[in-house]
């Protein structure tokens, strides 16, 4: 049964909470963009294209609750809906071109118009996402071999793209393929969206897999239990270099010390031309209490000071191939997708 992690159905949107994965699945109706910008900070809903596909639905909805009808009064109050779901992640590109897009949609003679065209572009971002995830699976699955097992970090799956998943899409195309295949997956402290969300798909799909701590991934590998190692991206710089979740360089390290391909697995719409480098991303800073408490619970001593970036960078020397709806591109030639930076 194919996941809807992300419905627009008209005039309110609707998602399902991953915070209650795996134990409650918690479908949450948002009214207007002040919902969809707090969805998005609380991780309500994550990963990349899903963060860019509700940012869209939450602009419509907002724009849709505009009640002038003076174009430019319109504008400046949509403009403001827009920097309000601008501020909500800094890492993933794609919520910053889906922004842009809707800004360049808002065109027409009157406010209902612009309305109309504003709910078509969301729609259009929505429709685009889900048919790139599911080229880039069908590609990345000629990667995988029968036999294999995959290691994958964090969460790249249908909850993370409101799509047929990135990393956790290829596998699904991998199966569909007739392949046998097995997944190891990194618990992904300190939210844990590998052992909460992504062992959820996987056991949901028939998949088999094995879910290990983060820090006993080097040891799987040393013990040639790992094939290949596969995870998805938040933005990709111009010279290959990979921003994902925290813990991706270190897997990425242990891949190239053991021989093993890291592949990274993303629309195009991730990949950042106006950055040179991953030098220039940006990484989000998180509260202590997510890496201090565990859903509610302390475990660590009261008032210990706690680092927690939710983010790290891959420099593209570590990476087998990028694997993009355009193509699988080996190192860092991004240049041939014939993408855009504007």
């Amino acid at each position: 049964m194919e996941l809807t992690a992300v419905e627009w159905l008209g005039d309110k949107l609707r998602i399902l909470d991953q915070r209650k994965l795996p134990h409650e699945e918690s479908f949450v109706t948002l009214v207007d963009y002040q919902d969809v910008a707090l969805a998005i900070k609380t991780m309500k809903v994550r990963g990349a294209p899903a963060i860019a596909i509700a940012a869209a639905y939450g602009i419509a909805l907002g724009a849709h609750n505009i009640k002038t009808t003076d174009k430019d009064e319109f504008l400046r109050l949509l403009d403001q809906i827009m920097q309000a779901l601008a501020t909500t992640r800094p890492t993933a590109v794609n919520l910053f071109q889906a922004i842009s897009r809707m800004k360049k949609a808002a065109t027409g003679d009157s406010v209902p118009e612009m309305k109309g065209r504003l709910i078509n572009e969301a729609k259009r971002i929505h429709q685009e996402e889900t048919e790139a995830t599911r080229r880039l699976s069908e590609l990345g699955a000629d990667l995988v071999q029968g036999g294999f097992t995959i290691l994958t970090h964090c969460n790249a799956g249908s909850l993370a793209t409101a799509g047929y998943g990135t990393a956790l899409g290829i596998i699904r195309a991998a199966r569909e393929q007739g392949k046998k295949i097995g997944v190891f997956i990194t618990e992904t402290r300190p939210l844990l969206q590998g052992a909460r969300l992504t062992a959820w798909e996987l056991m949901r799909a028939d998949i088999p897999v094995t879910l290990i701590t983060d820090s006993m991934a080097g040891y799987f590998m040393k013990q040639a239990k790992i094939d290949c190692v596969i995870v998805g991206a938040d933005r990709i710089a111009a010279n290959g270099d990979v921003a994902n979740k925290i813990g991706t360089y270190t897997l990425a390290v242990l891949a190239k010390e053991n021989s093993i391909p890291f592949y990274v697995a993303a629309p195009t719409s991730t990949i950042d031309l106006s950055l040179a480098s991953g030098d220039k991303i940006p990484i989000e800073e998180r509260a202590p209490d997510e890496l201090t408490h565990i859903q509610g619970v302390p475990i660590a001593p009261a008032g210990i000071a706690a680092a927690n970036p939710a983010f790290d960078i891959t420099p593209h020397d570590y990476v087998s191939a990028i694997i993009t709806e355009k193509g699988i591109m080996r190192r860092s030639h991004l240049g041939a997708l014939g993408l855009s930076d504007s």
